[in-house]
């Protein structure tokens, strides 16, 4: 059965195992669509530090820090998903950005 050529091989040489296929998704979620929403962004960055370090572990960023409080609200609400559980979704996620600016 023939393998896309810009698909990575997991360690036997067949599929990518769920870590190569986040962070390839890591990586395309750096060039998301200019048009993607500051929601969608916050949605990302809570899956991608769920599934990178786990719950959360710092304090609440104070009043006057909003993007950073925002940023760690979206990491917060993510909180009880498993770290696989996170990955898959930020996948699903990217993918679903990735879509909808084709489909635009």
């Amino acid at each position: 059965m023939p393998v896309a050529d810009n698909v990575p091989l997991g360690p036997t040489g067949g599929s990518p195992t769920a870590q190569e296929e986040f962070e390839e998704y890591a990586e395309k979620a750096k060039i998301l669509p200019e048009n993607t929403t500051n929601e969608s962004k916050l949605i990302l960055y809570g899956l991608y530090k769920q599934a990178t370090v786990g719950p959360v572990n710092t304090a609440r960023p104070g009043i006057f820090n909003q993007r950073d409080r925002a940023k760690w609200d979206a990491w917060k609400a993510v909180e009880g998903k498993s770290q696989d559980e996170a990955m898959s979704d930020y996948i699903t996620k990217v993918k679903q950005l990735q879509e909808g600016a084709a489909a635009a």
